[in-house]
């Protein structure tokens, strides 16, 4: 199936701008719009960054305030980084994660550790395509996929709820209940 082929080839060849080939000068939004189109795989024109989605990831803390109207390799980096992730993290958690990685390291260090892992996954993705897919087995193959993202989904998912606890400043139990600082809250209300 040449749509298969397709798929395959763009998993294997299609990788965001490496930070060193991301623009040095300043972009305007509808400049960082048409960029943007080139950093992710995408099938539809329903996955299109719009400038909404981009003010929606400033206000929401997400990707840094431009420069004026202006943004530079940092917000590239963000905003490919946030297209990617919200594929399959509600933005909260996104913003959670990029976070946490930009505590210890330096945008261009994360963007440069983002895109070999993405690199990673989606070469992984493309060697776990069928050679000779057909309609037949195209179900058991997505079947497949889908069992991956969900046990892969599962853990993440998890690990951005204990990482959230840990800044709230909580541990959840086995059941996912805040610990710690639900609980003392709830005893000074009672004390007062």
């Amino acid at each position: 199936m040449d749509e298969i082929m397709d798929l395959k080839q763009r998993l294997t060849e299609q990788r965001p701008i490496s930070w060193e080939n991301l623009p040095d000068i300043a972009l305007y939004m509808d400049q960082v719009l048409a960029l943007m189109e080139r950093q992710t795989i995408h099938f539809d024109q329903d996955d299109k960054l719009t400038a909404a989605m981009v003010n929606n990831y400033i206000k929401d803390g997400v990707v840094p305030r431009a420069e004026g109207k202006r943004y530079h390799a940092e917000h590239l980096a963000y905003l490919t980084m946030t297209c990617v992730l919200k594929q399959v993290l509600p933005v909260k958690d996104v913003a959670l994660l990029t976070g946490k990685e930009m505590e210890n390291h330096s945008v261009q260090e994360n963007y440069d550790r983002f895109c070999a892992e993405l690199s990673s996954a989606l070469n992984s993705a493309a060697d776990q395509l069928p050679e000779n897919l057909n309609e037949d087995s195209m179900a058991e193959t997505a079947m497949h996929f889908a069992l991956l993202s969900y046990a892969f989904g599962l853990s993440c998912r998890r690990m951005t709820e204990l990482l959230e606890a840990k800044e709230e400043g909580g541990v959840q139990d086995k059941k996912g209940r805040k610990g710690r600082k639900k609980a003392e809250k709830k005893g000074e209300e009672n004390k007062g």
